[in-house]
């Protein structure tokens, strides 16, 4: 299944979190507030003490590829969509510049802030249907109904 590409409108978010909070929540539980429908990283700075990933070459058979980092890590990039099924790509330099990626898990642990930049296409709606194909919730976008209130 593919979705075809839509065009929309675009509203921006900018937020800043602190040490000690756990980021992936932090964002769900904005978009969760906001009641957002689209939306998506567009860009984060910043610095984490924990991280836990799903590595590449995990399948739909085989999902257990996770690693769980700790130490302090710089946010060299974070991307992805932010529905409740988010999908989010993350990658973290450690203090020798060596990197590591993968997709988000969770447990990302803010070390001194996170500045995130989140976008939202107000004229549509994300959501996340299962892929026969991939054998994974796969991103399905929407025109956002004029009448499910949220227009």
């Amino acid at each position: 299944m593919s979705s075809a590409g839509a065009g929309s409108s675009l509203r921006v978010h900018a937020m800043r979190f602190g040490p000690g909070q756990e980021l992936l929540g932090s964002l769900q539980a904005f978009v969760e507030e906001r009641r957002l429908r689209a939306p998506f990283i567009i860009t984060c700075v910043g610095s984490v003490t924990k991280a836990t990933l799903r590595l590449a070459n995990a399948t739909a058979t085989n999902t257990n590829e996770v690693i769980h980092l700790t130490g302090r890590f710089e946010i060299v990039s974070l991307v992805g969509t932010l529905n409740p099924e988010a999908h989010l790509h993350i990658s973290l330099s450690d203090s020798e510049g060596k990197t590591v990626g993968g997709h988000v898990l969770g447990d990302l642990e803010v070390f001194t802030t996170a500045e995130v930049v989140v976008g939202e296409a107000v004229d549509l709606q994300f959501t996340r249907e299962m892929d026969e194909g991939t054998g994974f919730p796969e991103l399905v976008v929407r025109a956002r109904s004029q009448t499910d209130g949220s227009a």
